[in-house]
Order: C-alpha cells, then sequence, then structure tokens
C-alpha cells in the first residue's frame, strides 16, 4: 500500500508532501488530503485526516471515492459490519455506511482491482487520545505521519502487547510482540500514511500525543 499526503495550509495554501520518510507542513490550522492506493483484495487502513466538519467522518463519505462493488468491514473488537459501493448509484450503503470512523481507527477495504481511496480533512493536531480497548482493535497513528509504532508515533508499548500488519499482496499477517521480560518489541512494527493495523492489549489504555505540526 503506498500513501500520498498533501497538507494545505487554510490561509495561504501552501503545501507539502508526507510519504514514508520525510513530512512537511506548515500550519497549525493544516487540511488536506491523503492519497491512499489500494491493491487489490483486502488492505488494512485507516481514516488519517479529521473530516469532522463535512460529515462526521462517517464511512458512508470517507469512501465515496472507491468504484462500485469495493467493501468496507468495520470491525467493533467482536464482529464485523460491513457496507459497499452500489454499482448503480455509487453511494456507500450497509450496516457500517452511518459508521463513524475518526483518525487513528482503521478499516478492511476489499477492491476488485488496485485504486485509490481519497480523503479530505483537517490534520489531527496538539494533544491528541486515541483509546485503545482491551483485546482486538483495528488502530492506527491518530496523526498522518509514518514511523515506527512506538519510537516515533509514541504507541504506548506493554507486556504482552502485539501488533498484526496484515500484508495485502501476500494475504498474510506479520506480528510483533512486546516482550514480557523486556519489556521491548520483538521486532518494532512500522505504519504508513494511512495504514491501519489490528492491535491486541491486556488492558485498555490511551494512545496520546502532543503532536506539533509546525515542527
Amino acid at each position: 500500500m503506498r500513501t500520498k499526503t498533501l497538507l494545505l495550509t487554510a490561509a495561504l495554501c501552501a503545501a507539502g508532501i508526507a510519504t514514508s520518510k520525510a513530512q512537511a507542513v506548515y500550519s497549525v490550522n493544516a487540511v488536506g488530503y491523503v492519497n491512499t492506493s489500494l491493491l487489490k483484495g483486502f488492505n488494512l487502513i485507516s481514516n488519517p485526516l479529521d473530516n469532522k466538519a463535512t460529515d462526521g467522518n462517517k464511512i458512508k463519505s470517507l469512501f465515496a471515492s472507491l468504484p462500485a462493488g469495493a467493501q468496507i468491514f468495520f470491525f467493533d473488537g467482536s464482529k464485523y459490519s460491513v457496507a459497499a459501493v452500489d454499482e448503480f448509484t455509487g453511494e456507500v450503503t450497509g450496516d457500517a455506511a452511518d459508521t463513524v470512523l475518526e483518525p487513528g481507527n482503521g478499516v478492511f477495504v476489499r477492491v476488485d482491482a488496485p485504486a485509490t481511496v481519497t480523503f479530505v480533512g483537517e490534520v489531527p493536531a496538539g494533544q491528541t487520545h486515541n483509546q485503545i480497548t482491551k483485546g482486538f482493535s483495528i488502530k492506527a497513528s491518530k496523526v498522518p505521519q509514518a514511523g515506527k509504532v512506538s519510537t516515533d508515533l509514541l504507541f504506548p508499548k506493554a507486556a504482552g502487547d502485539q501488533i498484526f500488519i496484515f500484508d495485502t499482496a501476500g494475504n498474510k499477517y506479520t506480528t510483533s510482540s512486546v516482550d514480557e521480560f523486556t519489556g521491548d518489541w520483538d521486532v518494532e512494527p512500522t505504519l504508513q500514511v494511512g495504514q491501519a493495523a489490528f492491535v491486541r492489549t491486556d488492558t485498555a489504555k490511551d494512545w496520546a500525543r502532543n503532536f506539533d505540526i509546525s515542527k
């Protein structure tokens, strides 16, 4: 999955491009778009921008740019609900269509051919919080930034935590775990902008960050 981020300042429309290696932004009120490339099959992706002002981050709005037949699978911690792009109307309908997908949360998206989904909204900044429940959940960085989950993105790791990265091309997961004795990752996972992962934890926690987009 390849992700290209374009962040625009509200006043000057100055732009910066954030990739997996670098990020440049120019305003504390940055808004813009993220183009997330999807491979054929299942892709585990996140909502990287806050579209609350437009339609409350509802799935039917966030994924309106997907092609007909695309499906979105939302996991609530115990089961999936599904939305799909209608082949006749092009609208996103189904049980998950009105579900809110806040930045920092993710879904599975299935497409029949390579496609691109475009997200539009504000960059979450300042003090941010991403609540992680006990058990399994689909999570991502709440801000559009790539890096190692704890070293760069400040995921609050604890003994026994696991993160499962889904490989679309290989149709399999890569698992990383926090050692119960050392408290370190066996292999620290990396997340790209717009990428989500399954998180399993024994206790609920807050993935909190103070993100300054001017730095």
